[in-house]
């Protein structure tokens, strides 16, 4: 199948600003985007574009003040499977890790893992490594945390998340980040376009969306603490310790956000309304 995926963000700027945004699919499995998923500005400026320590595909560029839009619009291919479960895979001695995988085991700005790592051995110390306990740490944080738009906090940690009990996905993504890192097991966080394709009406509008990246059995894997179930349309933009190595847009300047429009779809049945 096809997902047509892309999102339509407005600024307005009261004097020149720069702006650092990732907005554009990470490219895995070899598969790029039709059209080719770059970043259009209107009006048009001149841009930067470079991978960041992540491998996260970036822009950078100096919005003039005044009215400024960015978009993307593109389509990709996907096999319509739903995110792969493996409950065979096992969690790795930290002295059996890759290096790669390193980074994602320590504390971070919104990830704070050694805080929390009493109640991350009290919750799930005595239960089995490996797949299953990483799921129950899922499982747990869905249900401990309450979702509500109205919840969202920039400045909200995973102890924060975890006192409060309420957020958004990134909260859930931070919590679930946290506990799995006090627990020697590599996670990172992920941000990127989320379908609602297979899913029951009705839909929320269209969002950007939080989940995680756990290394088990020589892999990484998909765990989403926020929707707690495989999903169809997963389309990764960026990857990192947390939500402050990952913004969607880094704005050093004050500006209002005036437009907001986030889809991901099924290419077929877009292009038929269309």
């Amino acid at each position: 199948m096809r997902i047509r995926f892309g999102c339509e963000m407005g600024y307005d700027f009261p004097q020149p600003t720069p702006v650092i945004a990732r907005l554009n699919s990470y490219p895995v499995n070899g598969l790029a985007a039709v059209p080719p998923d770059v970043l259009t500005l209107d009006p048009p400026l001149p841009l930067r574009t470079f991978r960041d320590v992540f491998g996260n595909r970036t822009v950078r560029f100096m919005a003039p003040a005044g009215a400024l839009t960015l978009s993307v619009h593109a389509e990709t291919e996907d096999d319509g499977a739903l995110d792969p479960v493996v409950p065979e895979a096992e969690e790795h001695a930290v002295e059996d890790l890759p290096e790669e995988a390193l980074p994602f085991l320590v504390a971070s700005r919104y990830c704070e893992s050694d805080l929390l790592s009493s109640e991350a051995w009290r919750l799930f110390g005595d239960l089995e490594p490996g797949w299953s306990r990483v799921q129950a740490i899922c499982d747990y944080v869905h249900g401990h945390i309450t979702f509500g738009y109205g919840y969202a906090h920039v400045d909200r940690t995973a102890a924060g998340a975890f006192a409060s009990r309420r957020g958004v996905c990134r909260d859930y993504a931070h919590l679930f980040v946290a506990f799995c890192r006090a627990l020697n097991i590599p996670t990172r966080y992920c941000t990127g376009y989320l379908s609602f394709i297979g899913e029951p009406e009705p839909h929320a509008p269209g969002d950007f969306a939080a989940w995680s990246e756990v290394y088990l059995g020589g892999a990484w894997h998909v765990f989403d603490p926020r929707n707690n179930a495989p999903r169809r349309g997963r389309i990764l933009v960026a990857r990192g310790r947390d939500a402050a190595d990952v913004p969607l847009t880094h704005t050093f300047g004050p500006n209002r956000l005036t437009k907001f429009r986030v889809w991901a779809e099924d290419g077929a049945t877009s292009a038929a309304a269309d």
